[in-house]
């Protein structure tokens, strides 16, 4: 355990029981899929293997694992459950990155309290049904008004992780001031004026709850705002800036395509056509099969991991390389759970087989933001305009 400032303690990282974290939510991810049922006992195995929090700095009671750990951790919890894993992530990184977006103290030391007891959860509130992402730019409509006490928060927001189980939303929202500022509002889950509206039916990531959420007039304390400013920053530049967690976030699908791949390779192995009288693993076709999949799956594992090594090693890494990174990541995964599916034929889209499973969710890989288009025009800009005369 670590000390909380509030002299509570956070449970250390398992980072050496992570296959057995793995397998507990593996035990249970298909019924989560099937029900859509928000995942309660997966994320309390998280929790308590104190995965949550791993990513919270030594200097308020954490252990703060570094950008490599946080990547195996993303990788074991996607190989187990991906919806778990997502909201998870929402969680460990607004964390481990802490210290570009400074929580005020009393605020973080509540926050870091109620972690020690039990899982608290938080997620980023951004996308808006009219905005959509703002990744791609655009002034939030949520308003955040002044109030005698504090702020009062307004506007709807859509795709928000985990959103029956925050403990706390983190509100991207406009001031209704005469000259706009955007800023973070972090808004108590359990406030009056919160509604959650069941909007999540997607292909894959069912159990993840990412459903549209609904603020009305819900007020909160003046310090309960991260990173007010003035409107203008482009988005291509937080893109940038944010690529490293971006490529972060592509761990857990990394985790999705290697379980994946475990079951092609035990269906080879297990599976003997009585026409053949062996084992389809000791075909030509399964052989290389398999070994285009490993060759996907291996890439984007270097590049992931390579990007996390060099942030943890204090060297620099371009924007530019990490959105890269992310997209190549996000294309392997995404083609070598495609390409196992194609092999097992009618086998790997039967609903009682988890690569079935394993497929629909990995087409959430390239959702998250930036997207593939935004990620290359962002990359795009910035050589050409590094390449430019004079530059």
């Amino acid at each position: 355990m670590s000390t909380t400032a509030t002299g509570r303690r956070l449970p250390v990282p398992a980072l050496d029981r992570l296959d057995q974290v793995t397998a507990a939510l593996a035990a249970t991810a298909g019924e989560y899929d099937r029900s859509g049922a928000f995942p309660h006992a997966a994320i309390q195995v998280v929790h308590e293997a104190g995965l949550l929090t791993a990513g919270v700095d030594p200097r308020f009671g954490g252990t703060g694992v570094n950008s490599t750990e946080l990547a195996t951790i993303l990788l074991a919890l996607g190989k187990g459950d991906p919806s778990v894993a997502l909201i998870a992530a929402m969680t460990l990184l607004p964390h481990a990155f802490q210290q570009r977006q400074p929580w005020p103290e009393e605020l973080y030391a509540r926050v870091l309290a109620e972690s020690a007891e039990r899982p608290t959860l938080l997620n980023n509130a951004r996308v808006e049904p009219d905005l959509g992402s703002p990744a791609r730019g655009g002034l939030p409509a949520t308003l955040a008004r002044r109030t005698g006490t504090g702020w009062s928060v307004s506007g709807r927001k859509r795709f928000v992780t985990g959103a029956e189980g925050l403990s706390y939303f983190l509100v991207w929202a406009a001031t209704d001031e005469e000259t706009p500022r955007v800023g973070t509002f972090v808004v108590p889950g359990r406030s009056p004026g919160i509604e959650i509206l069941p909007t999540w039916q997607q292909l894959g990531l069912r159990a993840s709850g990412s459903h549209d959420v609904s603020f009305t007039e819900v007020e909160i304390p003046q310090e309960n705002v991260l990173g007010i400013t003035e409107y203008g920053v482009k988005a291509e530049q937080d893109n940038l800036a944010g690529g490293g967690v971006h490529v972060l976030v592509s761990a857990l699908y990394l985790g999705v395509a290697r379980a994946a791949q475990e079951y092609l390779h035990t269906f080879a192995h297990e599976r003997v056509p009585t026409n053949l009288g062996r084992p389809l693993a000791t075909t030509d076709r399964f052989k290389q099969t398999a070994g285009e999949i490993e060759t996907l799956l291996s890439a984007a594992e270097q590049l992931v991991f390579g990007v996390a090594d060099r942030l943890d090693r204090g060297l620099a890494v371009p924007g530019t390389e990490a959105l890269a990174a992310k997209v190549v990541a996000v294309r392997h995964v995404t083609t070598a759970v495609q390409t196992g599916l194609r092999l097992l034929g009618n086998p790997g889209l039967a609903q009682a087989n988890p690569l079935e499973r394993h497929f629909r969710d990995i087409q959430s890989a390239g959702v998250h933001a930036p997207q593939e288009d935004t990620s290359l025009l962002t990359i795009g800009a910035a050589v050409l305009a590094a390449a430019a005369p004079g530059a």
